[in-house]
């Protein structure tokens, strides 16, 4: 059976070529990329010889290249990461937020890839943050993970981020836990609005300290006039904020954490073969019922597609805010655990002045013999004597 073919089977066959017809344009974090998954588990970065006690059988085995742009070198750091969150995971609805940037700013972000990708990270996390303890809408400090993506299905550009948020999240005096509407997270028109402004004054504010660089096609943009009548123009489209329906629990909040974290471009699974200097591979079409097609590239443009996504040196594209902070994770955590015990304690055992005093008000604002049982019940229920009923008093 033939093996499976790999980005770095693509690489390696037609990387040399690639690199010499775009000498000037590949940077060093590009070929630094291509080397190490070219380099994968091969002799050159040497290895180790294991060997079976029982039946003497031995083999050799290649180093990893360890980059986290290779398809082959993602399972063990995804793993460890996970664990690390497994003991970090509430017990309540977890939801998914995705926030995109429009095509205008996006082609601003592939010259620029540190500095706006750090001002969508900070943009993001403060309109989540701001509405959220708005107490028009949820009124608590909320915790946050982020996971920044550049890719769409056929390996274009379009960086966006997802974002896995806790349904719920801590009173500003800290004292109770207070949850999200079931089924809904946070308004997205009120989220979408408040992301474009934070995002737009912070790329002027970049602009104006000399932050940004243009190049090719969008030179024109290093004049202030012609980035302010840019400005403007974005400002005027609808950015595209969206939640998707909450997890069915936190196992499966570890399963999608899974599948995202470590993702890169393209994982080597989706290739399909080789042929005639093109590379075959299947993507998902979801704007036709999210039907599986398979599209089929040059092997220079794919090698292109595919470094189009390599982060900038340091650069961290997974990130936690709120409560889920590094700095402060672990006592934040432990207070949120105990609040939420607190509040399904609660919840089983109500006080019974309070549920006596609000039976009282149902039973001013609803006269009929069925409310009025309902009422004597939930004042019985809370070990108090039940009442006379309220359908005999003659007053």
């Amino acid at each position: 059976m033939p093996s499976r073919l790999e980005v770095a089977d693509i690489f390696r066959r037609h990387g040399e070529a690639y690199r010499q017809v775009h000498d000037g344009h590949l940077g060093r974090v590009e070929r630094r990329v291509m080397s190490a998954i070219e380099m994968c588990r091969t002799a050159e970065l040497g290895g180790h010889v294991e060997g079976c006690r029982s039946c003497g059988a031995i083999r050799v085995a290649y180093n990893s290249c360890r980059n986290r742009h290779c398809p082959k070198c993602q399972g063990q750091a995804c793993r460890e990461w996970l664990a690390a969150r497994q003991d970090e995971l509430l017990p309540v609805a977890y939801f998914h937020v995705v926030f995109t940037l429009p095509a205008a700013i996006a082609a601003i972000a592939f010259q620029n890839k540190a500095a706006v990708y750090t001002i969508l990270f900070k943009a993001a996390a403060e309109t989540l943050r701001t509405i959220a303890a708005d107490p028009k809408h949820l009124g608590a400090e909320i915790g946050l993970i982020a996971v920044l993506h550049s890719w769409g299905q056929t390996l274009t550009y379009h960086p966006h981020l997802h974002w896995i948020v806790p349904g719920g999240g801590v009173s500003p005096d800290g004292t109770r836990w207070i949850s999200c509407r079931p089924g809904f997270f946070l308004p997205v028109r009120v989220l979408s609005r408040l992301f474009r402004r934070l995002f737009l004054e912070a790329l002027r504010a970049a602009f104006d300290a000399d932050g940004l660089k243009f190049f090719g096609d969008l030179a024109g943009l290093a004049e202030p006039a012609a980035f302010t009548r840019m400005l403007a123009e974005v400002r005027r489209l609808a950015w595209v904020v969206y939640a998707k329906p909450p997890f069915g629990g936190p196992q499966q909040v570890l399963a999608y954490l899974g599948r995202y974290t470590h993702r890169v471009a393209i994982a080597n699974s989706r290739l399909i073969g080789t042929a005639d200097d093109r590379v075959a591979f299947r993507w998902r079409d979801y704007r036709h019922g999210a039907r599986t097609k398979v599209m089929t590239l040059e092997a220079h443009e794919f090698i292109r597609r595919f470094l189009l996504h390599t982060l900038p040196d340091g650069f961290h594209r997974i990130r936690h805010y709120g409560f889920l902070a590094n700095g402060n994770r672990a006592a934040k955590l432990d207070l949120c655990r105990r609040l939420l015990a607190g509040s399904q304690q609660n919840e089983l055992e109500p006080d019974a002045e309070s549920a006596a005093v609000t039976a009282e008000r149902l039973a001013v604002a609803h006269r009929s013999p069925l409310r009025r049982a309902m009422v004597t019940l939930a004042i019985w229920r809370c070990g108090q004597a039940p009442p006379r009923p309220f359908w005999n008093d003659t007053s």
